[in-house]
């Protein structure tokens, strides 16, 4: 992840990337900032097979988010700030801003 403050502060764009070693033919960000909604934040596909995207967060705040590659499979984000179990017996990505 890369994160990128606006002189004021008020907004930090956070851009989410994915290697192509996710062999996924769709990837979509969902998370509490698009009330975990797979319809909102599909990602873009690089030449090279990886997979971004950027958004506009709050700074000060946490967000759980996760990957859902080919409307199935869900993937943490291995450069995330930390990790949090959920209720699913899994973790979600913790993106800090």
């Amino acid at each position: 992840m890369n994160k990128s403050y606006t002189k004021t502060g008020r907004s930090c764009r956070v851009t989410f990337e994915l290697p192509a070693e996710v062999n996924a033919k769709t990837a979509v960000l969902c998370g509490e900032f698009n009330d975990w909604d797979p319809n909102k934040q599909t990602m873009k596909r690089r030449k090279n097979g990886s997979y971004s995207t950027t958004i506009s967060l709050k700074p000060g705040s946490s967000y759980r988010f996760r990957y859902l590659l080919d409307e199935e499979r869900w993937e943490n984000d291995w450069s995330a700030d930390q990790y949090t179990s959920n209720g699913f017996g899994t973790d979600d990505s913790v993106v800090i801003v």
